[in-house]
């Protein structure tokens, strides 16, 4: 099962004064229970964990993604040169895999399974014995719907304005955490009811 689904920014690796790893939007699939605190715990000291956890792994991806781009020998991509009509090349996207232990951020193990598209990171935070290759598929998809749909590298786009909208993917793509096998016919067929729901 998928525990989360987050998209936040990447900073090109020269660019040490562009800010901080923001995280744009998070959708969280259950709660952790903490099984050693004893303490009650009330809402907010609970979204602020998690908002902690999420930042965790978006900087973790986020320098998993440079280092590769430096690894790749590849010059680093033009970050302002992408317009909304000009299609996104998702198979040359940096990505890949990594563990998280207990405790460091998630009580339990985690996989990250992430995608770097120019300025905007994707991943998915699974249990350590979820299916990747189901899961790196399924975050493509998300990414490519997310990015065709709400023009997401377009100037003046703005994902916080559109939240409903990443939702009703995530209803359609990943209901509450599940990784579903799609074959193309039947995602073509929710797209067309996502597109009927979500007009551009």
């Amino acid at each position: 099962m998928v525990h989360a689904f987050l998209i936040h920014t990447l900073r090109a690796r020269n660019a040490e004064d562009a800010g901080f790893c923001r995280v744009l939007y998070s959708c969280v699939f259950g709660a952790e229970k903490s099984l050693d605190d004893v303490r009650p715990h009330g809402a907010e000291r609970d979204r602020l964990l998690r908002k902690e956890q999420i930042l965790a792994v978006a900087r973790q991806v986020e320098s998993m993604c440079q280092l590769q781009q430096l690894a790749s020998g590849r010059p680093p991509p033009d970050l302002q040169a992408q317009t909304s009509d000009e299609p996104v090349p998702l198979h040359e996207a940096p990505h890949g895999v990594f563990g998280l232990a207990a405790g460091d951020p998630f009580q339990e193990p985690r996989t990250v399974v992430w995608l770097g598209v120019l300025s905007l990171g994707f991943a998915l935070v699974l249990d350590a014995h979820d299916n990747l290759l189901l899961a790196e598929s399924t975050l493509r998809l998300l990414a490519r719907l997310l990015l065709d749909h709400l023009r997401l590298l377009a100037p003046g786009s703005s994902l916080l304005l559109r939240a409903d909208h990443v939702e009703g993917i995530l209803f359609r793509f990943l209901p509450h955490g599940q990784l579903l096998f799609l074959n193309d016919q039947f995602v073509q067929a929710l797209e067309k009811e996502f597109s009927a729901a979500w007009p551009r």
